[in-house]
């Protein structure tokens, strides 16, 4: 497609915008309807175009940027890479393989502590240029014939280029693509709910990579064998929406379906219930209700995986918060190894700065250590005000049934983290504490302020080893 004709669909969608969002109001929109909870958007960022952040001078390369075992490195102190060499290879079923984000020569294999304050393994490179791997695609052209034809090879090439969920989890992509022959997927489900407060990566995507997004999905398709793909989106994105709708008019196996605004919309089971009926059942994968689900800017790394054989090396990352004004509040385009600590000052750390999060405020974690480096899957980094920061005072539970009420996988929030606290761990099993997605809605909605969900993780953390260490003998 020519130039002409992308800049002519664009300027098509610009000026239809508002027609568009007439249209969009008329559209059927859908939802899940056990639980959930409305926390306020702050979408601070949604209309701040992607920058490019300058590079890292040294990039220190976490081999734990994926949910499973760490990659082994394959390069040594002393070695030369280009941007997107392999550094680190996945040996494990559930794994990635990292690339070199910078070009240059590695210094260090060593532990370095993330954000959590927890050494991991890591590759320091020092930057003396950006020289690309030969064998990638630097060009801005897009690719519309697939350059791979059959779902084993895309397959291969999402887990040769080290694909991942960019949702949150990072999950290996390519597992979810390795269907046994007794599993028929019928739905391919695009994840571009973007319900977490503040973070507006995926919104940006869309306006910005839209045409490759929609290549990714197509080539998902022929991986998954499934008939069409759905891209679920929640209504705050009119333009969002719009351009999708636009776009997806040439794609006849691509649909647009309009979600009401409601957290956590993105999780897979909800999004699955909402845009199909369907329910996943505890305990089991979305496959087995004939499901794939991956978010909407992972369908751009796998179009740039396939078309360009170019791996993760960056990361898209809103900075965002309450403190900021409406010009500091950003959408970065990161290498990933960029030190945290320099793009939270590209845009100023308020004096009243009481907590940074990485991710959202409701899913995401507070970042223990600022020496810390981007990683995939970074897709927020969030300043949180003294206010907003602390824990307003625990009083006792008042039995309200609250936490009950919102939690979209039906537990009893109250009683598990009533269950952790007493350590009885086989109650913790019984009533499902492994089934809680950790999405925050029962701590966000309690009167009593009680940390609800803190202490469900601490029950899921023992109960899950109990279980593993049952079933081991």
């Amino acid at each position: 497609m020519s130039e002409n004709t992308v800049a002519s669909i664009e300027q098509r969608i610009e000026d239809n915008i508002k027609e568009s969002a007439k249209q969009i109001k008329k559209l059927s929109r859908k939802t899940f309807h056990m639980g959930g909870v409305h926390p306020d958007a702050n979408k601070f960022a949604h209309s701040a175009p992607v920058e490019t952040f300058p590079l890292p001078d040294e990039a220190v390369v976490y081999m734990t940027q994926h949910l499973g075992a760490p990659a082994t490195p394959v390069v040594q102190k002393g070695d030369k890479v280009k941007v997107g060499q392999l550094i680190g290879k996945a040996e494990s079923f559930v794994c990635a393989n990292i690339h070199a984000p910078i070009s240059g020569t590695v210094v260090k294999i060593d532990q370095v502590a993330d954000i959590t304050g927890y050494k991991k393994p890591a590759v320091v490179i020092k930057r003396e240029g950006d020289e690309w791997d030969e064998s990638i695609d630097t060009s801005l052209d897009i690719i519309h014939d697939i350059k791979l034809k059959t779902k084993e090879e895309i397959i291969e090439r999402m887990k040769d280029r080290g694909i991942v969920g960019l949702g949150g989890a990072c999950f290996p992509t390519h597992i979810k693509y390795m269907l046994k022959p007794e599993q028929k997927c019928e739905y391919l489900i695009v994840n571009a709910a973007e319900c977490e407060p503040y973070i507006s990566t995926d919104n940006r995507v869309i306006l910005e990579r839209c045409e490759q997004c929609m290549i990714g999905i197509e080539i998902a398709l022929i991986a998954s064998g499934a008939p069409k793909a759905i891209i679920g989106i929640e209504e705050n994105k009119p333009r969002a929406i719009a351009k999708l709708m636009e776009t997806a008019k040439r794609y006849p196996n691509i649909e647009v379906q309009p979600l009401n605004i409601k957290y956590p919309q993105g999780a897979e089971k909800q999004l699955i219930k909402a845009i199909t009926g369907r329910s996943v059942p505890n305990g089991a994968l979305p496959i087995s209700v004939g499901c794939i689900v991956n978010n909407i800017t992972t369908m751009y790394t796998i179009y740039l995986a396939v078309q360009k054989n170019k791996p993760i090396v960056q990361t898209y990352t809103t900075v965002s918060g309450r403190s900021l004004r409406p010009d500091q509040c950003k959408n970065y385009r990161l290498r990933i190894g960029t030190p945290i600590l320099s793009v939270l000052q590209s845009v100023g750390i308020p004096e009243d700065t009481g907590k940074i999060i990485s991710g959202g405020p409701m899913m995401g974690k507070a970042i223990a250590n600022l020496g810390a480096y981007t990683a995939k899957g970074m897709s927020s980094l969030l300043f949180m005000n003294d206010a907003e920061s602390v824990r307003g005072e625990v009083h006792p539970c008042l039995r309200c049934g609250k936490c009950v009420s919102v939690c979209p996988m039906g537990l009893e929030p109250y009683m598990l983290q009533t269950f952790t606290e007493l350590k009885r761990w086989d109650d913790t099993e019984k009533y499902g504490i492994m089934n809680c997605i950790e999405c925050g809605s029962c701590s966000f909605i309690c009167p009593s302020n009680r940390p609800i969900l803190d202490m469900i993780r601490v029950g899921k953390a023992k109960t899950g080893g109990i279980i593993r260490a049952r079933s081991s003998k």
